[in-house]
């Protein structure tokens, strides 16, 4: 008897790692927060899609609310190498808002705007150097290429293409139960409107706490601060006719040779709460932020209450979900 329980209980050991193996792979690159990622990459041959709506209300003027929907599907090339690809799809719905490049877009003081297009597409790679579960620090490197029709403030037409290098980085503890990641993005933006050409180079920085409060729940909290480096280039005709080109201030460049981060044209900072629960095959997270700080184009002195109302928002509701197979 002892004999046939040693496979047995071997087979059931065995069983048990292949369970454990298999909750690993099936909760790999799940999103514990709106904005902040870990370094999980998927495994070699898996795929997951995903549909996210990060849902950006309210400024301290009219009625504003901007929808950035995007669904998603990731391939694991390898088990370190992931590619991605995305659409983007803008719903605009604002009116009387007084910041801006909306007040041109719905038509003045008092006007309104809605439209719902196609935002653009983005195609991206990420690849894990270190793992947060072998090694001390987890960190993955990577970046995507951008290209939006348009733009996400007001929902005008623009021709924007982004180059997006972006580095993750992850620190577990407790048994991976607790779990600290954040993800850093620098933009290199080339956009042209009716009249304005920007280069701009942006810093897109997230950080995130969650911890599992029970089995296939985590609760956590996140910060982002995002922040625009550039100068509009504005040229056209003045109103007797005459062709002009104005630049103000240092302008930011990213071409071969001519590198130039230019003057800080705004930043905004928020903080809030995430929650994100796991089955076998899918997840969903949601998460609401709030801007606590923020500076715009014109200085401190036009940042009503010392937030940002023109580039920012005063929440941000993050809903997602995503399958595995």
């Amino acid at each position: 008897m002892k004999q046939t329980n040693k496979p047995r209980t071997s087979m059931k050991y065995g069983l048990l790692l292949a369970f454990i193996m298999f909750m690993n792979i099936a909760n790999a690159e799940e999103n514990l927060w709106v904005y902040t990622q870990g370094t999980d990459t998927r495994p070699k041959g898996s795929v997951e899609v995903k549909l996210s709506d990060v849902i950006r209300m309210d400024k301290d003027s009219g009625d504003y609310t901007f929808h950035e929907i995007r669904p998603e599907f990731e391939y694991g090339i390898t088990d370190r190498l992931t590619i991605g690809l995305e659409a983007l799809v803008f719903r605009h719905d604002y009116s009387d808002v007084e910041w801006g490049p909306m007040v041109d877009t719905q038509g003045g003081e008092g006007g309104s705007f809605k439209n719902t297009g196609i935002g653009g597409v983005e195609v991206s790679l990420k690849y894990n150097v270190l793992s947060p579960y072998k090694d001390a620090i987890g960190l993955s490197v990577g970046g995507a290429w951008e290209y939006r029709s348009l733009y996400r403030l007001d929902g005008a037409d623009i021709d924007q293409h982004s180059i997006v290098p972006t580095i993750w980085l992850q620190k577990n503890w407790l048994d991976d139960t607790l779990v600290l990641a954040s993800k850093n993005k620098m933009e290199f933006e080339r956009r042209k409107g009716p009249g304005v050409l920007e280069e701009e180079i942006a810093f897109d920085l997230s950080l995130g706490l969650s911890y599992r409060v029970a089995p296939k729940w985590f609760v956590g909290v996140e910060t982002r601060y995002q922040s625009d480096f550039l100068s509009p280039e504005e040229k056209g005709l003045d109103e007797n006719g005459n062709y002009f080109k104005e630049i103000a201030g240092k302008p930011s460049s990213w071409d071969l040779g001519d590198f130039a981060i230019g003057d800080q044209f705004q930043y905004g900072l928020y903080l809030g709460p995430t929650v994100h629960h796991a089955e076998e095959n899918w997840w969903a997270t949601a998460g609401l932020l709030f801007q606590v700080k923020g500076w715009g184009a014109d200085g401190e002195e036009h940042s009503r209450d010392g937030y940002n109302w023109d580039e920012h928002e005063r929440y941000h509701l993050g809903l997602f979900f995503g399958y595995e197979y």
